[in-house]
Parts: C-alpha cells; sequence; structure tokens
C-alpha cells in the first residue's frame, strides 16, 4: 500500500555526543535504534498535505476548495522563515506515542521555543485565511495534524522501547516513564520542510 509522504517543519539531527559510540550506547534503552542520518527534531507536524486539505474543506463545508487550500498551504510552507543551527543537551531518554517510541527529551534554547510558538502562530494566520473558524479546535480535530498534546516537547525519537524488561535494568520514574542517561550534546542543522520537493508548484531544488 502506498504511503503518502508526510509534511513536517524540522531540525536534522548533525551529531550526538563526540564520537558515533555515544549515540551506540541508547542501544541499551531502545529496540531497533534509528540511523543516526535520519534523526531530526518536528517543530510543526502537517501531515499528509491532502488530508490537510480535506480537514480544511470539511470544516468550512465546503467554503474553502481543497485544492485551493493544499496550494495556498504550499505557499504558506515556502515562505516560513528559517531557523538557524542550534545545540541541545539530552539527559533523559522517554517514552513517546503511548508508550510506541523512545526518544531523548532535548532541553533547547529559548530561542528554539520561540520559533516553535511563532510557527503554531503562524499556522492560525494560515488557518484564518482558509476561512477555519475556532482554528484552535481545528487544531486539535485535524487528524492530517495529529495534534495530541497541549504542549510542545522537544525531542528526538531513536527507537522502540525494550520488548522486555526495562532498558538498561533500570526501571522508569513512575511519573514521567523515563530513564537517565549519560549528558549527550546534540547539534542541530537549520530548520527545513520534510518533503519540500512534492509540494505543489516547488521546483527550488531546496530540502
Amino acid at each position: 500500500m502506498l504511503r503518502l509522504p508526510r509534511i513536517t517543519v524540522e531540525v536534522p539531527v548533525l551529531g550526538i555526543g563526540t564520537k558515533p559510540a555515544d549515540y551506540e550506547q541508547l542501544a541499551v534503552y531502545a529496540d531497533g535504534l534509528r540511523r543516526p542520518q535520519g534523526l531530526h527534531m518536528t517543530l510543526l507536524h502537517i501531515g499528509v498535505l491532502e488530508d490537510f486539505a480535506a480537514d480544511v474543506a470539511d470544516w468550512t463545508k465546503g467554503a474553502t476548495d481543497p485544492a485551493e487550500a493544499t496550494v495556498m498551504t504550499a505557499d504558506w510552507l515556502r515562505a516560513l522563515p528559517v531557523l538557524a543551527g542550534f545545540s541541545g543537551t539530552a539527559e533523559r531518554l522517554v517514552l513517546l506515542g503511548g508508550g510506541r517510541v523512545s526518544g531523548l527529551e532535548v532541553d533547547v534554547p529559548q530561542g528554539v521555543r520561540d520559533f516553535q510558538v511563532s510557527l503554531v502562530q503562524a499556522l492560525h494566520e494560515l488557518l484564518d485565511d482558509l476561512l477555519v473558524d475556532n482554528p484552535d479546535d481545528f487544531i486539535l480535530s485535524s487528524r492530517a495534524l495529529g495534534y495530541r498534546y497541549p504542549r510542545w516537547r522537544p525531542h528526538v525519537a531513536v527507537g522502540k522501547p525494550k520488548s522486555q524488561g526495562h532498558p538498561g535494568g533500570h526501571r522508569p520514574r513512575e511519573s514521567s516513564g523515563s530513564w537517565e542517561i549519560h549528558p549527550l550534546t546534540v547539534q542541530f542543522g537549520p530548520s527545513q520542510i520534510r518533503n519540500r520537493q512534492l509540494l505543489p508548484g516547488s521546483g527550488d531544488g531546496r530540502p
């Protein structure tokens, strides 16, 4: 079955720790450790663009055409500002997605949090232009956007939780489902749009 590409605004991980073994040691905590080259932190999840446009059309009861919503959203994405690269620190591995994913919880500079908030504010402005009323309700209801948590939690998904026992032989903290790890510096590159080349009207070759 063909899986349609998802659109996200994200920052790629350029490095974890000071040597490859710093990342590889996380295999003690997670199964199926992901390749370092594909690691990233999501700042804003749009989802499958066609699904997002369909959600808009349904919400506006047809006042906004899905094709128009698709083009307007693509243009909006390409016009978003770019966040410069930065570094963060990870001292904890946490369970995400209802316990299906293990991820590094990353302490990021305040400027990164401010940028993420600005993306959500920009999303509200886009929804206004798309004639979406009650944008907060729409954001929480849209299946494409997939918002499940009221607050953004900076993290990098690295694999699946250990299928048997507890990672590293340690029990998670009961309140958070987390494990303390040796502190790691995480280097991030400038923000980018995943699958940007697939946006309608795109052809500039940028990532």
